[in-house]
């Protein structure tokens, strides 16, 4: 990772904050995105203490907004002469159902279309930077999930686990199709389950949802450090050097389920995404 760019959601806590900590000590420059200046600024200052002097740097953009994810994506592409890896990290979920100011479901703007949209605006520094990789994070909570294209935005049957589980749905079903429209560049894309993880994750959720995640952390959650693994194996290893399109566990690729397969569902999203932030752009 001796001076390499990556470029990184989610960064400010959790599973993102440990990754970004150790990629910056093998050799990795950190360029993040915050939603939050005052944990930006702690995670910055986190960051000039463990490698310092590489001029690591974030930007600040509400990502669930497609509008802000395109401009510091932009402004990215724009600033960076390159960058060898791309990290969608950020995510949530919500007890109840919100629409973002673009009248998008609020987990699908934010665990998927800002996946999607960020890597549009830095596919082309990506590809010039080849070989490169991008790193999705997912779950195993896609299991059982499927898409409703008649209703991508929960607007008929919303429940906090359903949005939350499509999301992870559309985060595989995104990269299998990513991968195979990267074919021959160079750039690889995966995406990985951390397992349930200790963090500020589901803390904003809200409701029921908030206090049911933080009993289930106190008992069966495993530590960031452990969620990080992958995510740090993904974005920097030699051994997955050539590897794109998978899902992984434990730093092993591992099954996903039937619909996480669907290659036609996977280009119906991604036509779908695509169509959405057309229309926000207007």
């Amino acid at each position: 990772m001796q001076g390499k760019t990556v470029v990184m959601t989610g960064a400010t806590s959790g599973i993102g904050a440990v990754a970004a900590l150790e990629l910056a000590a093998i050799g990795a420059r950190i360029v993040f995105v915050a939603r939050e200046a005052a944990r930006a600024e702690a995670t910055l200052a986190a960051l000039e203490r463990a490698a310092p002097g590489r001029g690591h740097r974030f930007l600040i953009a509400d990502l669930s907004l497609i509008a802000e994810t395109r401009r510091v994506g932009e402004a990215i592409a724009a600033s960076e002469p390159r960058v060898d890896v791309l990290l969608n990290n950020a995510g949530a979920m919500f007890s109840n159902r919100r629409v973002t100011a673009e009248s998008l479901e609020m987990t699908f703007a934010l665990d998927h279309m800002a996946y999607f949209v960020l890597t549009q605006a830095l596919r082309g520094q990506l590809v010039a930077s080849a070989p490169a990789r991008i790193v999705s994070t997912a779950s195993a909570a896609h299991a059982g999930a499927r898409l409703d294209f008649d209703d991508l935005q929960c607007a008929r049957d919303y429940s906090a686990m359903r949005a939350y589980r499509r999301s992870k749905l559309a985060n595989i079903l995104f990269t299998r199709e990513l991968a195979r429209r990267l074919a021959g560049s160079g750039v690889t894309a995966n995406c990985f389950h951390p397992g349930f993880v200790a963090s500020r994750f589901g803390d904003q959720a809200g409701g029921w949802l908030a206090w049911g995640v933080g009993v289930a952390k106190r008992f069966a959650a495993i530590s960031p450090e452990k969620g990080a693994d992958t995510l740090v194996y993904l974005a920097s290893s030699a051994e997955v050097a050539g590897v794109s399109g998978e899902y992984f566990v434990k730093r092993r690729p591992a099954k996903t389920s039937a619909a996480a397969r669907d290659d036609a569902a996977a280009e119906i999203l991604w036509d779908r995404s695509e169509a959405i932030a057309e229309r926000a752009a207007q």
